[in-house]
Formats: C-alpha cells, sequence, structure tokens
C-alpha cells in the first residue's frame, strides 16, 4: 500500500502540487493522467525517492518494493538474457521467465545472446522493462512504457499488466492502453491528485460534472454577495439601520468567496487543407527497397492508389520498414525499383520525429512557424503557437532551449502552417498527452485530404484506420479491411507462436500446433497480397472510367441544355452541330460504360474468388 500525503512541489514560480495526497491500495493499478508539463513524471520520481518534495511525505509499509522505470541505462552481463536474469532471485532455475518476458518484449532468440550495449536505444530501455517486471517489485511504477514498443509487444505488455498482482501508477498518452491495464484512473487536477475506480471516461466526467456544480455554485454566491453590499452601501449612512448593515456586514465577512476556475490550454489541431482536383494523390506501382547489405529488401513488388480522403495505416513490428516506406513516399529516399507517381496536384506534408532535427536552434518558435509560410500574419502564426501550447511569451523561446517532445510540437505545428492534401504522419503521438492525442485524432478524421499515418496506437488504428499496409511475413502487402477486420482474418503472427493467452501465467512454450497456426495465418497473409497485386490496376482501372464518364455526362447535360436553347431560337445550323455533337458523345459515353461494366465484373470475381479461399 502506498500513502501520499501533503505533497507540494514548486520549480520556481510555478507549483506542481499544493497539498496533494494518493493512496493506492493493494492490488489497485493506477493509470495517472495530467496535461504536459502537469507534474506526473515528478510524481513517479518522488515515490520512488529519485526526488524529493518541498513538503509532505510518501509513506509505504515496512519491506515495501517500488520498481521504477528509468530511461537511463546501465548493464552488467555480457549478454541481454543474462542482463534480464539479474533481477531473478534464482536465475539458474527462472532463466525461462526471463526468456517469456524478452520474447513478448519483441526480442528474438539470436538477439537474446546479444551484449546489451549492441542494441538500439529503445531496445535497451526494453532491457529495462523486462528486468523491472522480473524484479516482482510491490509497487510497479511506469512512466510513458509504450514509448519504444511496437504494436505486438504493446499487446503482449497490456495482457501481462492487466493481470499484475501487486499495485501499479502507470503514465501513457495511450489512452486505450491505460484504460485496459487500470482497475483506476488518476487525474493531476489543479495542483492536486483526483482518483476515481474505474476507467478514464468515468473520471474526467465526473471532473467535469463537479466543475459544473462548482461554477453554478460560484455564481450564485457571487450574485448573493452582491446583493449583500448593494444593501451595506445602500443602508450605511442610515442611523436607524446601524444594526442591521452592520449584521450584513459580518455575515457577508463569513461568506467564503469561490475563485473562478482557470481553463486548462488543450491542443486545437485543424490541418489546413489545399484542394485536390484529381483521384489519386500518389500511386505506388511494384516498390522495391532495400539498404545496402540486407539479405533481402524491406520492401518488395508493393503496389497501391492512395485515394484522395483515404486513411491508411502502416503497421507491423519495428525494423520491418514502416518508417522507411513513409520517407520513399516522402521523397527522402529513392526506390531500388519500382516507381512512386505523385500528381502534380499533391502537397504532401512529412511529420517524423527525426524531423527535428530539421529545425534552426537559432531561431524562436515563432520565427520557425512564421518561415514555413510567410503569408501568415503574425496573429495566424501566435494562433498556432497557441495550438501547440506556445502561448503568449511562450512563442519567443528559443528552439535551442526546447525539450524533445517541444520541438516535436514546433515541427506539428509547421505542418499546421502548411496548406496540404495529404499527410504522412510517423509516430505523430508521441510525446503528446492524452488530451492532445484525441484532439489530433479528431482533427485527422475531419481532415478532407489522403492521411498516411505509422502508429501503434489501437485506439488510433480502430477510429481512422480504411486500408492497412502491414508490414509481415516475407513482404509488406496491402490488406483491404480496417484493424478490426485484420485481427480477425490474419492477426500478429508472434502471437499465435506464443500461444495467446494471459503472458504472466504463461510460463511454458506451447509448441503443440504452432506451426499450423502460423502457416494458416501466412497463406492468409500471400492471398492478400495476391489479390492486392490483382486489383490495384484493376481499381485505378475503374476510377479513370468513373472519371470519364462523368465528364461525358457532364458534356452530355450542357449539349442537351445548347440544343433545347438552340430550338427555341430556331437556329437549324446550330441544332444540327449540336445533334452530331449529342451521337458522338453518347457513342464516347456507352463505349466507356460498357469497359466499366467489364472491369468492375472482372474486379468482383477476383475479390469472390479471394473471399472463399480466404475463408
Amino acid at each position: 500500500m502506498l500513502q501520499v500525503n501533503s505533497l507540494e512541489k514548486h520549480f520556481g514560480e510555478q507549483t506542481l502540487f499544493s497539498d496533494a495526497t494518493l493512496t493506492v491500495a493493494p492490488g489497485e493499478r493506477v493509470a495517472l493522467f495530467g496535461r504536459n508539463g502537469s507534474g506526473k513524471s515528478t510524481l513517479l520520481k518522488i515515490i520512488a525517492g529519485e526526488e524529493a518534495p518541498d513538503r509532505g511525505e510518501v509513506s509505504t509499509p515496512r519491506g515495501y518494493r517500488i520498481g521504477y522505470l528509468k530511461q537511463h541505462v546501465s548493464f552488467s552481463a555480457p549478454t541481454v538474457i543474462e542482463e534480464a536474469c539479474t533481477s531473478l532471485s534464482d536465475p539458474d532455475s527462472e532463466r525461462y521467465k526471463a526468456e517469456i518476458v524478452l520474447e513478448g518484449l519483441g526480442f528474438t532468440p539470436a538477439e537474446l545472446e546479444l551484449p546489451p550495449t549492441a542494441l538500439s536505444g529503445g531496445f535497451q530501455i526494453r532491457i529495462n522493462l523486462a528486468k523491472l517486471i522480473l524484479s516482482e517489485p510491490n509497487l510497479l511504477l511506469l512512466d510513458e512504457p509504450t514509448n519504444y514498443l511496437d504494436i505486438v509487444s504493446l499487446r503482449w505488455l497490456e495482457r501481462y499488466l492487466r493481470s499484475w498482482p501487486g499495485e501499479m501508477i502507470v503514465i501513457s498518452h495511450d489512452r486505450a492502453f491505460c484504460d485496459f491495464v487500470s482497475t483506476h484512473s488518476a487525474l493531476i487536477y489543479r495542483s492536486g491528485i483526483r482518483k476515481l475506480e474505474g476507467d478514464s471516461s468515468k473520471l474526467f466526467a465526473r471532473i467535469g460534472e463537479d466543475e459544473e456544480i462548482y461554477e453554478k455554485t460560484r455564481q450564485s454566491r457571487e450574485k448573493e454577495i452582491k446583493r449583500m453590499e448593494s444593501f451595506i452601501n445602500r443602508f450605511r449612512a442610515k442611523a436607524s439601520k446601524a444594526s442591521v448593515v452592520q449584521s450584513r456586514v459580518k455575515a457577508l465577512e463569513k461568506v467564503e468567496r469561490l475563485e473562478e476556475l482557470s481553463d486548462d490550454a488543450t491542443l486545437d489541431f485543424s490541418f489546413v487543407y489545399a484542394d485536390f482536383p484529381g483521384r489519386f494523390p500518389l500511386e505506388v506501382k511494384e516498390l522495391c527497397f532495400g539498404f545496402p547489405g540486407m539479405e533481402r529488401p524491406l520492401i518488395d513488388g508493393l503496389s497501391f492508389a492512395v485515394g484522395k480522403k483515404e486513411r491508411i495505416a502502416v503497421i507491423g513490428k519495428n525494423g520491418r520498414g514502416k518508417s522507411t516506406l513513409l520517407k520513399l513516399l516522402a521523397g527522402e529516399l529513392s526506390p531500388n525499383g519500382g516507381e512512386i507517381v505523385v500528381s502534380p496536384n499533391t502537397r504532401a506534408s512529412f511529420f517524423a520525429q527525426t524531423n527535428t532535427n530539421t529545425l534552426n536552434l537559432t531561431h524562436t518558435i515563432e520565427t520557425e512557424i512564421h518561415l514555413t509560410n510567410t503569408k501568415l500574419s503574425r496573429t495566424a502564426v501566435r494562433a498556432i503557437c497557441g495550438c501547440m501550447m506556445f502561448e503568449g511569451d511562450d512563442a519567443l523561446k528559443k528552439i535551442s532551449v526546447l525539450s524533445g517532445g517541444e520541438r516535436s510540437r514546433v515541427v506539428l505545428g509547421k505542418i499546421l502552417a502548411t496548406p496540404s492534401n495529404m499527410l504522412l504522419l510517423d509516430e505523430p503521438t508521441n510525446h503528446l498527452d492524452v488530451e492532445s492525442v484525441d484532439a489530433l485524432t479528431d482533427a485527422l478524421e475531419r481532415f478532407d485530404g489522403a492521411v498516411f499515418i505509422v502508429t501503434h496506437s489501437e485506439e488510433i488504428l480502430r477510429r481512422i484506420a480504411t486500408r492497412l499496409i502491414v508490414f509481415q511475413g516475407d513482404a509488406p502487402f496491402v490488406f483491404e479491411g480496417n484493424y478490426e477486420d485484420f485481427l480477425e482474418r490474419i492477426g500478429w503472427e508472434e502471437e499465435q507462436q506464443q500461444g495467446g493467452g494471459d503472458p504472466s501465467q504463461s510460463v511454458r512454450k506451447n509448441k503443440k500446433g504452432k506451426a499450423g497456426a502460423k502457416d494458416t495465418k501466412l497463406e492468409k497473409a500471400e492471398l492478400l497480397h495476391q489479390r492486392s497485386r490483382l486489383l490495384t490496376p484493376l481499381k485505378k482501372e475503374i476510377g479513370r472510367y468513373e472519371e470519364e464518364i462523368a465528364v461525358l455526362e457532364k458534356q452530355l447535360a450542357s449539349s442537351s441544355e445548347r440544343l433545347a436553347e438552340a430550338s427555341e431560337k430556331g437556329d437549324a445550323s446550330a441544332m444540327r452541330a449540336i445533334t452530331h455533337e449529342l451521337a458522338e458523345c453518347k457513342r464516347q459515353l456507352d463505349r466507356v460504360m460498357v469497359a466499366w461494366e467489364t472491369a468492375s465484373e472482372k474486379a468482383g470475381t477476383i475479390e469472390r474468388e479471394y473471399d472463399q479461399k480466404l475463408v
């Protein structure tokens, strides 16, 4: 059990906590929410003993162990598996536990035998997470544990933490993840901490109701105070009312004034749309790419066309090529084979975490955004800065003093300043808080252009994705369906290999039937890949026919109107010419309609054939 009592913490003039309290009872798993800068990470550091409060105390029972996920890495063992085993009470007999946890977090058998320092920074943090889990503390403190995980590892961690037997406090910008693993929700709220049993929606709804009641009470009290003040001022000079006035003065002194609640700053995302007159902003034909020295390419024979309002999510494990695909589409990398055809009317905006390196460190936030679009007025630029939570003089901060998360928000601000009709977004939710992620997702749903997004957030995938590009198996493939369809019809092959179920209770690998399940999934993936290769050119052809039909039907309507006008005027010469135009237009329309019907029937036959194979 954990108790935080009368906590106070200040940074300069900013007050993070004032008389804040929090209790985590046995078995409770608490998801901690709050705006960026509200003090979530500071609270975890105080509980872990890594930072001291200005006042207040943290109390736990004797022998109570607290485990805190650190971003700093320090390793002592020669291999990944041996490093993980250092957290076990009996490394020799419990090595299998370390193997299960590391496999769940995305390590391959070969990587278990590598030195920890040979891995990327993200995988080194995963080693820290594995060690923390294996140490089995009474209280688990997790600060953004999903930042370095791919979607498969995140799903494994969700299931693991949901059955965590001890206490837990977790911070994550992924609201669905928090709601899934927690029993309680807490919010750092007006320098205090508000905790409630249930998910975040219940907590936010309750706080909204309480604030509404508070505001009604405040307004009512203000009216009463003004009425009392008016009475006192009106009769103060009358001797006959002196006793009554004095009584009212004393009563007024006892009335507690309620301060008006300040509004928290919120991100108000609104992407500027640049009109796109065509049908396909971008087409990919037999795309191939691999880095020098690779045994096989990351991308091999990938083809698809992007509709002007499509929402395409790129999903898969880390290191498979998702970010590489977006760089290829953005023109930052050149294909080894195939081609990427970008419409001359396409205006693409590309967001990636690495794009913060393009920011000029000597510029202010305001200058950096203004130079993106010099047509914007200073008022418009300041409005964008405010949307990115750089209000007032904060917009005059230099890029050089900003944190990594703040720089990412500047890059998002530059995208807001740029009119576009296709967004290429690589993990845009990192460094955003829960409210900001919700605002971003809402804006993506409203955006009139095409969206390409790499994300491990299953909530975003479920809300916006209409089609998927899946990096799984031997090569990425297009999946015609949403994320739920993918989980139902194909699923993640790693989960099939791990056998599913509760990973915290599974200490043995059940190999029976595993190969058959894996083969079935791979077979389905290959069938979908084949179907996509057959349907993509057909759908493009059907789209061209539909555009041609629309033009011809418009011409037909126009010619008919002109013919009617010529008939009213009795212009025989014009009537003959227009009648000839109408006949020719009808012949072309009939020809295109036949071609459209043929292509549509062929596409329907292919879809039915492959639907039967995929059952």
